[in-house]
């Protein structure tokens, strides 16, 4: 099944991710590596990437 936005979730989770997102970005940018990234935002490998 497909969610026309956000996957079904909250406004409120919706902002959640985004904000993991872009402290993961800036991480990536510095130059950490995403084995890192992931394990400090506690999210998979896969998902940094």
């Amino acid at each position: 099944m497909r969610y026309a936005q956000g996957s079904g979730l909250t406004a409120e989770r919706r902002a959640f991710h985004e904000r993991l997102r872009l402290e993961a970005a800036g991480w990536f940018v510095a130059g950490q590596d995403n084995a890192v990234i992931a394990r400090d935002l506690r999210v998979s490998i896969c998902s940094v990437q």
